[in-house]
């Protein structure tokens, strides 16, 4: 497999329909969802020459952690419907990459046993109306060795997925669970994500009573909303859409980046996901502002096809083509990428 398409492709054929339509699918008629991909068709790169790029330094500080690469893997549900390897086969392919790996609250597998692998890994949170057991969940992460706190904020309520209604795909098939939703941990049967229409930005000075772990508010598109989480003191943002599965119409994470980073200056790191299939969109995010990117997508598409192995195919797949493109813009490493590499057209 030559490209990240080439794995999608080999993916489709590999999984039960429904299963594939879980990952892939978006909210109602699915404008956001093909949008992310698309809305990188309206960017150009404009390259400078004779830079001397004979070596290429991909690795960025985020949060203190020093990546291999700006690629980090973002939050995605129910790996182990995609391979028996699961979370944990994820987490070995971050590991071997020397990325994190954003792990979600609906993983497949226990947060202490995708720690074992060794991984640098994020958690990522839904605030839950039981307030108790929330905070019992943060906790355990954090004794699990999480590096942050991912929570996800563009979720007051569920998107309606118009694929999982047609196929019935309502739980799990026997035999999985939402591990980190068991309480206590790793007995009983595992709750249901509550979702909490109410959640202000109140909860922030909730959660720094119950943590220590940076927190990072994932699903920000209007940089008002960026400004308020700098002025909150959130260590990071990413700018994102949740995949184009929440709100259909909602702007692509690459069309709203540029005015988050520029609303908040150098105040803090801003990633972004949605939509990233090759390393010129990489290099794009980066050029336009990005501290790091996040993939979701493509490393499900990874795991169906060869589990762990499939995984670090992935993430190899995209540093090869961020590397070269780097070098063919005249950039010897990430801080070098800046917005005058980027033009916009059709609009």
């Amino acid at each position: 497999m030559f490209s990240l398409p080439d794995v999608a492709a080999a993916a489709a054929g590999r999984l039960a329909a429904a299963h594939y339509d879980f990952f892939a699918g978006g909210a109602d008629d699915e404008r956001t969802l093909r949008a992310n991909t698309d809305a990188f068709d309206r960017y150009r790169l404009r390259p400078r020459v004779l830079r001397g790029v004979g070596e290429r330094d991909l690795t960025v500080t985020v949060l203190g952690q020093s990546l291999s690469m700006p690629v980090l893997i973002a939050p995605t549900a129910f790996h182990r419907l995609a391979h028996p390897d699961g979370e944990v086969g994820t987490a070995r392919a971050a590991a071997a990459a020397g990325t994190v790996l954003v792990l979600s609250m609906a993983a497949t597998q226990p947060v202490e046993q995708v720690a074992a692998t060794g991984v640098r890994f994020w958690f990522q949170l839904y605030v839950q109306p039981d307030r108790a057991f929330t905070e019992r969940l943060v906790r355990r992460v954090a004794a699990a060795g999480c590096g942050a706190l991912v929570v996800t904020v563009d979720s007051p309520v569920f998107g309606r997925r118009r694929r999982d209604l047609r196929n019935g795909f309502l739980d799990l098939p026997a035999g999985l669970a939402c591990e980190n939703l068991r309480d206590p941990a790793g007995s009983g049967p595992p709750r249901a994500i509550g979702w909490e229409p109410g959640l202000n930005w109140d909860v922030l000075d909730w959660l720094r009573g119950i943590t220590s772990l940076p927190i990072v508010l994932k699903g920000i598109l209007h940089p008002a909303d960026a400004v308020r989480a700098a002025e909150r003191g959130v260590d990071a943002i990413i700018v994102s859409n949740h995949g184009g599965r929440q709100l259909d119409a909602a702007v692509t994470g690459i069309d709203a980046l540029p005015a988050v980073v520029d609303a908040v200056g150098d105040r803090l790191p801003v990633l972004v996901d949605g939509g990233i299939r090759r390393g010129t969109d990489v290099l794009t995010a980066l050029a336009l502002g990005a501290s790091a990117v996040a993939v979701g997508r493509p490393v499900l598409w990874g795991l169906a096809v060869a589990g762990a192995d499939g995984v670090r195919q992935v993430l190899e797949l995209l540093r090869d083509e961020l590397d070269r493109a780097m070098a063919l813009c005249g950039a010897d490493r990430v801080a070098a990428l800046g917005p005058d590499l980027v033009e916009t057209v059709g609009r």
